[in-house]
């Protein structure tokens, strides 16, 4: 493969996330070409396919990438699988069902001279890098953050969602995680946190967490999946030369009185992540932040658990 020659990749795993964003996104982008698909019970008209990740890397030596979009719980394997075949590999967020899972993923690229890219497409909205900028000098006096959308409208029937590894309702809290860590100019952690846990699942419906700046300064969170209507995905920070709003899960973005981003859609972020993954391949780089995903680990360790009624899809 030359230089000007698109990459071909291979995408596992063909739900909901993978026809809805990857796809069209691999489409829109001359760095790549679909080279394969791997899935067990869906194939795309005239593009290979096979019911196994191993069995299309072995036939398929011009499959120089693998994008996992499989739930969390089964992506540690093929993402190894994948590097010790010398593949680069896209992880879907969360990047695994555990830090512990990529961190050792991380490793195993880094020896193998690989690429691993953990993506968080929340952080590819038009406000994001606008936002981050306009922070970059102001001091954070604090925040909220207001995560609510409706379970049966994103995850129908998926019920990985709800076994243990599949997040809950950080599987989109997570995002604003993604986005709060982007944007801040300061580190934060998790000081507090409740969960509420369906008396008939795994991983929990809603949650509230009280992050701190390492100045001390308060972000609370409030995710929820019983929300119907529109839905909610807003963060606004208080800040020493007043408010920074994003709403739109940070599609817009407003702070001074100015508006920094007004973009009608999200249809850009997973562009954006085919973009960033062809500087990645180029520069052979890796880009494995955790932060979000620690988040989540620590609101899991320090939360008090509530339980609810139970939740029917």
């Amino acid at each position: 493969m030359t230089a000007t020659e698109p990459v071909g990749i291979a995408v596992v795993g063909l739900g909901k996330i993978a026809r809805d964003q990857h796809l069209p996104s691999i489409a829109a982008n001359p760095a790549f070409r679909l080279a394969a698909t791997v899935s067990r019970n869906a194939s795309l008209p005239d593009v290979p396919s096979f019911a196994g990740l191993e069995e299309a890397l072995a036939a398929m030596p011009g499959v120089g990438a693998v994008a996992l979009c499989v739930p969390p719980q089964v992506r540690f394997g093929m993402a190894r699988a994948a590097l010790e075949a010398g593949r680069d590999v896209l992880l879907e967020k969360p990047p695994g069902a555990s830090m512990a899972e990529v961190m050792a993923l991380d490793r195993l690229a880094r020896d193998a001279g690989r690429v691993l890219y953990a993506t968080w497409h929340s952080r590819h909205a038009a406000g994001v890098a606008p936002a981050r900028d306009w922070l970059a000098d102001r001091r954070i006096l604090g925040g909220r953050i207001t995560w609510r959308e409706d379970v049966r409208r994103w995850h129908p029937g998926q019920d990985w969602i709800w076994q243990a590894g599949g997040l809950g309702v950080f599987d989109p809290g997570i995002n604003a995680l993604s986005v709060l860590t982007a944007i801040l100019p300061v580190e934060v952690f998790v000081s507090a946190a409740e969960l509420e846990f369906p008396a008939n699942r795994d991983t929990p419906i809603a949650a509230r967490l009280t992050l701190r700046t390492t100045e001390g300064r308060a972000v609370e969170a409030d995710f929820d999946w019983r929300q119907t209507g529109p839905q909610t995905w807003e963060i606004e920070l208080d800040t020493d030369a007043g408010p920074l709003l994003l709403t739109g899960g940070g599609a817009q973005a407003q702070a001074g009185g100015a508006v920094l981003a007004q973009a009608e859609t999200l249809a850009s972020e997973y562009d954006g992540i085919y973009a960033e993954f062809a500087r990645l391949l180029a520069a052979r780089e890796s880009a494995v932040d955790l932060r979000p995903q620690l988040h989540v680990a620590d609101a899991f360790m320090l939360g008090r658990r509530v339980q609810t009624d139970a939740f029917e899809d």
